[in-house]
Parts: structure tokens; C-alpha cells; sequence
């Protein structure tokens, strides 16, 4: 089988949803299916809305036995304020129930990336099925799923929803609008991360038989067994390691988990934060109004390689990550196959993922307070630090490597011939 995934971010970038697409396609091709990825030249995620921002100079690569297509995004406009106001105007529309059709114009104007879809165009004839993803980025998935029905093309959809806080719909409105919804129900098959996701999807219409769950995984041995000494040299760091590992946001904790380490510093608390990946701007700005004496002791990493992020992770006593952006985090997994404890928000797909009490901690989101007394327990708590790391490290070893999660979407991306 041909099969094309369609995807807005992918190697070398470092993210849970990247990487989802990495070891499905990797795997697939390994069984002798052709994959073809096709994404852009964006780094990072602000590179959709704003001009300037890290790219992907190579057009085509081959990877993992995967063929990559990259192509340019072109933008409305360069101003980094007319990408949210688009979508706040969406919101808008929804509230005031303007028609779909109207709704899927507005939501396509921007970010479009045309030579993608010129791509499935002029290969269509050659396509089996097609997996997109990404729900919130719909500008370009639009025209994709008008081929795919038009050509009767198996139409896969991953949405990656971010379901955000508990009872709060200010977050998870940007990924249910209607538009957004539209796509899933003409998609033969909607592959979700956890079972939160799919009753919210189940809620909002969508038929549960068309819903599966697949979560995500990690390979252990691809993470385990970094140089924690080497780390640490390197580093400078003679102090228990509290290690955060994504995208430097609001969104994602970090700001949330730097102000329960400034909470901690001024009790004395020895630890430094160690973060790891993309540093959104805002975050940068936070980050220089810092003082130096708490700059001094966190230690930012910001596109950190393989090696350096496994050394980490042997390095670190605990893994923190109080997101309500993600639809399951793989970082946790990561964690725990280095037997370290971890601590959560009770937002998104996070409590599907972790057992609060059994194998780590959740806290509320943006409540740095209560995260500083649970990274001091736990920093505190050796054994039951080591409970939590150990019943984590059993969890994904059983049910969540990715040999789990690509048995589960091979049946139904590329089913076998009767």
C-alpha cells in the first residue's frame, strides 16, 4: 500500500506528536508499505503565524525508510496577531452559530501550504489511504479531505485534541469547532490518545465506532542508560535535578513549574530545573526577567539532541510536566523507563496516562504553590518516589512501547487483505 501521512510538523522536530508519526511510518515501511510524509519547512509551531521563525532548509529527505516532503507555508500575513485573531473571530462564529460553510473559508485563509496540496493532486492516483492530523491546524487539512472523499481515498484522522482543564471549555473550544468536527466525521476512522478523548469526541457527535483508542509509546532501550555523571560535568549541577522536557510555554507548565522552583529556592531548597525543548517567545521574555541568582539554577536546553536529552533524564531525580496542552505525553512514558517519579496537571489527556497516587502526582494546572509541595515531597520521599517511578516503568512496558501502539493503528491505516 501507498499510504501518505499529512502531517504540519515532523523530524527533525521534537515533539509527542512528531514522534507518533515517526515510529507509525518507520514501522509501516519496515512491513513494505511506501510512506510518504508530507509537512512543511516549519521548526517550530510559531513558524505557522509569524515570519522569522526556525526552519527546515532540505525540501526532501528520506528518513527511517519514510519519503519527506517539505514544503513552504505561505501565511495571510506576516503580523504574529493575525493568526489568533483569526481563530478568536472562529470562536466568535461559533458562539453567534454562523453557517459551516462560512466557518471552513475563514478557518482556511491561514496558514495555507499550497504545493502540499498540489502534491496529493497530482500523486492521487497513486494513494491508498491517508492519515492526517492535528485538529487545530485545519487550514490545510480542508482541501486533503476534499481529495481523499472525492477520489474515495480511506481517510485516517489523528486529532491530537487538547482537552485542557477539567470543566473549563476556554482551551478545548480552538479544537471542536465546527469545521474542525466536520473533518472527523468524514474520516473513516478517528485514532484518539486516551479514553477522555474519545467520550468528548463521542460527546460532540462524532460515532463511537469510527473511534479508536491507540495511545502512544516509547522503545526503552532508545532512552535508557545515559551518562548522568557526564550530565552533570557538563552542566555544572552538584543538586537534585528537577527536569521538565516540551515546548517552554505557558501552556505547557513551565512558567507554572519555573515559580514553584522560585517558591522552593526561597526556602533554600538546593534543586535546579533542567528544561528541555522549544522556547516559545513569551517564554523567553519571562525567562530574562528572571534574576540572575534564579537563572543561575535553571539550566535551558532549547533543541537539545537525543544523547543530551537521554544523559538528562538519567541525571534527574524527578520529571515535572503541569501542561494542559497535551493529549497524552509521551514524556511521561520517557520518564518512568529512567525510573523517575512524575508530576502532571489534571488537564488534557494526562489523567489517562497518569494514575495519581499509584504512579506519580497531579496537580492543577497553573497552581505553583501546590506544585512546589509536590516536588518537595517526592525530592523528599525516596521510596515513594521509587514506588511511583516503578509502577510507571511496569505500565509502559506492558501496554505503551511503541511495538503496542503501532499494532493497534496498522489494523486500521493499512489493514491486511483478507
Amino acid at each position: 500500500m501507498h499510504i501518505v501521512h499529512v502531517v504540519q510538523l515532523y523530524h527533525p522536530v521534537s515533539s509527542g506528536s512528531v514522534q507518533y508519526f515517526v515510529e507509525i511510518g518507520r514501522r509501516l515501511a519496515a512491513a513494505g508499505h511506501r510512506v510518504t510524509v508530507l509537512t512543511t519547512n516549519a521548526y517550530d509551531l510559531e513558524a505557522f503565524w509569524q515570519a522569522g521563525r526556525r526552519e527546515i532548509d532540505q525540501p526532501y529527505e528520506f528518513h527511517h525508510g519514510c519519503h519527506i516532503h517539505r514544503f513552504p507555508v505561505k501565511r495571510l500575513s506576516n503580523h504574529p496577531l493575525v493568526y489568533p485573531i483569526l481563530r478568536r473571530l472562529l470562536v466568535e462564529g461559533v458562539r453567534f452559530r454562523v453557517p459551516l460553510p462560512i466557518l471552513r473559508w475563514l478557518a482556511m485563509r491561514t496558514p495555507r501550504v499550497p504545493d502540499l496540496e498540489a502534491w496529493v493532486a497530482a500523486h492521487i492516483d497513486t494513494i491508498d489511504a491517508i492519515h492526517v492530523t492535528n485538529v487545530t491546524l485545519d487550514s490545510f487539512i480542508h482541501p486533503i479531505v476534499d481529495l481523499a472523499r472525492a477520489h474515495h481515498i480511506p481517510l485516517v484522522m489523528t486529532p491530537f485534541i487538547h482537552l485542557g482543564e477539567i470543566g473549563d471549555r476556554a482551551f478545548v473550544r480552538y479544537y471542536s469547532m465546527p469545521q474542525q468536527l466536520d473533518i472527523l466525521r468524514q474520516s473513516q476512522y478517528v485514532l484518539t490518545m486516551t479514553q477522555r478523548e474519545k467520550v468528548f469526541l463521542q460527546q460532540h457527535g462524532i460515532d463511537q465506532s469510527r473511534i479508536h483508542v491507540v495511545g502512544a509509546g516509547v522503545t526503552p532501550a532508545d532512552l535508557q542508560n545515559g551518562d548522568a555523571d557526564g550530565f552533570r560535568t557538563r552542566h555544572d549541577i552538584d543538586a537534585p535535578i528537577v527536569l521538565q522536557v516540551g515546548a517552554m510555554a505557558r501552556d505547557k507548565g513551565t512558567i507554572t513549574t519555573v515559580h514553584a522552583m522560585q517558591q522552593l529556592w526561597r526556602t533554600g531548597h538546593p534543586a535546579h530545573l533542567v528544561l528541555i525543548g522549544a522556547p516559545l517567545q513569551h517564554f523567553t521574555q519571562f525567562l530574562q526577567q528572571l534574576d540572575a541568582h534564579d537563572r543561575s539554577r535553571i539550566h535551558l536546553l532549547a533543541y537539545a539532541s537525543d544523547d543530551e536529552k537521554r544523559d538528562a533524564y538519567a541525571a534527574a531525580q524527578l520529571f515535572v510536566m503541569p501542561s494542559r496542552t497535551d493529549s497524552f505525553g509521551i514524556v511521561f512514558l520517557e520518564a518512568w523507563v529512567n525510573m523517575l517519579p512524575v508530576i502532571g496537571a489534571h488537564a488534557g489527556g494526562i489523567p489517562d496516562v497518569i494514575s495519581d497516587g499509584v504512579d506519580g502526582v497531579l496537580v492543577e494546572f497553573d497552581q505553583p504553590t501546590q506544585l512546589a509541595s509536590a516536588i518537595a515531597a517526592l525530592l523528599q520521599d525516596h521510596d515513594r518516589a521509587q514506588s511511583y517511578a516503578q509502577h510507571g516503568y511496569n505500565k509502559v512496558v506492558s501496554s505503551m512501547t511503541w511495538e503496542h501502539v503501532y499494532h493497534r493503528v496498522e489494523r486500521l491505516v493499512a489493514p491486511h487483505d483478507p
